[in-house]
């Protein structure tokens, strides 16, 4: 019973969190909460073991970062669409100020923002990625340089980049 609670505690104070590790991996307010459920079951069955020797919000986020690599391996292509059916705000996911930045980022290929995110927004070190992505350091380095390359790129072209620089 112990173990129960322990891991609704942990689902209540990390969902927030997860979630919005969740868009930034996916870039979609939906895949990120199918991301987050699907680790969470994951976690469910191996929390006894994950609580007592690793951290369960580690254990989480590599699930996570796994489970969306494993998708793009399989489909190796994103389908793309115009504007979402809705638009709807959650505490969780970043303010619409924000969005830009966001959307640039979706735009990437799966395999860079999964890096830049792990690199810039959970601060794993090059090992650190290269470890959760199953990729060598080498490829670590050169997707995180050609993501970074495609924002500069893409943001300096934007318009809201152009005022906001005036």
């Amino acid at each position: 019973m112990d173990d129960e609670a322990g891991f609704d505690n942990f689902v209540a104070e990390q969902t927030n969190a997860l979630l919005r590790y969740g868009y930034v991996l996916t870039g979609n307010r939906h895949d990120a909460a199918d991301l987050v459920q699907e680790a969470l079951v994951r976690l469910c069955g191996a929390w006894a073991r994950v609580r007592r020797k690793d951290s369960p919000h580690s254990y989480v986020r590599t699930t996570m970062a796994r489970l969306h690599i494993s998708v793009w391996r399989r489909r190796r292509r994103e389908h793309l669409t115009g504007e979402p059916p809705d638009r709807g705000h959650h505490e969780a996911f970043p303010p619409d100020e924000d969005q830009g930045l966001w959307e640039e980022l979706a735009a990437l290929p799966r395999r860079q923002r999964a890096v830049l995110v792990l690199r810039y927004y959970e601060q794993l070190s090059d090992a650190e990625i290269a470890k959760v992505l199953g990729i060598s350091s080498g490829t670590v380095r050169s997707q995180a340089f050609r993501g970074l390359d495609k924002l500069r790129s893409s943001l300096s072209s934007s318009p809201a980049f152009d005022r906001s620089m005036r």
